[in-house]
């Protein structure tokens, strides 16, 4: 009996680790005890500024609810094709910095790999009552709104009522010009052509040096709201609390998006330039860099102010969040059409799950707050408006094309954010009233694609964080 019991005791000192030790490793994921993980520059604890919830809470809705369900989305065809002008001139100087490197190149798409569907753009005030086969082709951009004078009454007199082709193209710039009031990013001279973005992945390339830091320099020192006294590249932390809410905003998802792009080059970084069969098509070999990532956000490394960067990321994320809380009616409704109809139902059925879940968030972010106080408030967001549009210019002097691509994509997508969260248009929404909420609460496919987009790149970016914070352990 006596050998037995400490036998006896073993046993349960076991059984005790064995439940223990599972919910210590969950508890590393929301909080932990460790001092040493506590101490992490990028373990981020508490309240997210300007906001009411906190990093763990986004971190569990992210990485759970949310990041699996925009993988799965993102691969569809109405998602992965994206119509972007690379070859639009820089109109603030002269680019001589062009990336030679291959793995700056993008791949246009030729004809045949678009989907049928993608290949028209449907005129926003006609083709209501079509079905989507029909409004979607391109040789449907004119057609039917040049009608026929068979169809008037002749009892009632003919009244001709035909529209030509240069009036209306007339009234689509009358649209554009009212489009573009509520427009934070500034519409590109064409079209430019179709990327298959899964093709096309954001990832390091090798641009630096000079070309690289004038982009981010310019952002910030030009556009950017900036307090006083305030001579460095980047905006001191502690200086923004003396700014308004909105020129705080403005700054902090400027700051997120860059916390993002940069969290994407570490996790996804070119470890190997050798021609390497099977790894990636062209060569080369990606994969997370710690050390990159210490630089990019240390505080050793970033004058304290990296930790600080992290969490505006967090801030971007609840900001594009709130949007797609706040456009779920108009999102709900759109057609997700390519062509294939088994693969566009599905779609719609992912998109709609996605919302879902989005309306399932407890915290929301508050634009309401924002642009109240008369005239001046006015002025104030059309400031806004003006610098963001800035940004967006800047983003044709990427010297690297495929920097380029996801600089304007997510610049579109974060642009497309505010437009829902601050144009008016999209506060009171009235799905009853079909012809009047597409032309009252229109958004172009483009804007959808980069918007779901967009904020895939801060999911991810969030999931990848996280798996740094596991390296570090």
């Amino acid at each position: 009996m006596r050998m037995s019991e400490p036998s006896g005791n073993m046993f349960r000192i076991v059984l005790l680790l064995t439940v223990l030790i599972p919910s210590i490793v969950d508890s590393n994921y929301f909080g932990t005890n460790d001092k040493k993980n506590d101490q992490c520059f990028c373990k981020l604890k508490g309240s997210i500024d300007d906001c009411s919830c906190s990093v763990d809470t986004v971190d569990y809705f992210n990485n759970v609810k949310i990041y699996p369900r925009l993988q799965s989305l993102l691969v569809r065809d109405y998602f992965r094709f994206y119509k972007v002008n690379l070859k639009q001139e820089c109109p603030f100087w002269s680019d001589d910095s062009k990336c030679a490197m291959r793995y700056c190149h993008v791949q246009p798409c030729q004809d045949e790999d678009i989907p049928e569907g993608l290949k028209g753009d449907v005129l926003r005030n006609f083709h209501f009552n079509e079905s989507p086969i029909d409004k979607y082709k391109p040789e449907a951009q004119f057609s039917d709104c040049l009608y026929s004078a068979k169809d008037h009454n002749r009892e009632l007199g003919y009244l001709n009522t035909t529209i030509s082709l240069e009036k209306y193209k007339d009234f689509e710039l009358w649209q554009q010009y009212d489009d573009a009031q509520d427009n934070f990013c500034v519409k590109e001279s064409s079209p430019g052509e179709y990327v298959n973005l899964l093709l096309n992945p954001e990832r390091y390339t090798g641009y630096k040096g000079p070309s690289a830091h004038r982009i981010w320099r310019s952002i910030y020192m030009e556009n950017c709201f900036r307090p006083e006294n305030s001579p460095h590249n980047f905006i001191q932390s502690s200086k923004i609390n003396g700014m308004c809410l909105e020129k705080r905003v403005f700054y902090r998802v400027i700051s997120g998006l860059h916390a993002s792009i940069n969290i994407h080059l570490c996790a996804k970084y070119l470890t190997s330039s050798k021609d390497t069969l099977g790894i990636v098509p062209g060569g080369g070999q990606w994969g997370p860099n710690l050390k990159e990532f210490r630089r990019r956000f240390s505080p050793e490394e970033t004058g304290g102010e990296g930790p600080n960067w992290l969490k505006n990321l967090y801030f971007i994320y609840l900001l594009e969040l709130r949007a797609l809380e706040k456009a779920a009616p108009y999102l709900e409704r759109e057609e997700y059409y390519t062509g294939n109809k088994v693969q566009d139902a599905d779609t719609r059925v992912a998109i709609n799950d996605v919302l879902n879940v989005v309306r399932s968030f407890p915290e929301h972010f508050n634009e309401s707050v924002m642009f109240t106080g008369g005239a001046e408030a006015q002025l104030l967001k059309e400031e806004f408006k003006q610098h963001f549009r800035n940004i967006s210019r800047i983003m044709d002097c990427v010297g690297c094309d495929k920097c380029k691509l996801w600089g304007k994509l997510q610049i579109h997508g974060l642009g497309t954010a505010l437009k829902i969260l601050f144009s008016g248009k999209f506060d009171r929404w009235e799905p009853t009233l079909i012809h009047f909420s597409r032309k009252k609460f229109y958004l172009e496919r483009s804007e959808i694609v980069a918007l779901i987009n967009a904020f895939g790149r801060l999911s991810e970016s969030i999931f990848e964080l996280d798996k740094f914070r596991q390296m570090m352990r």
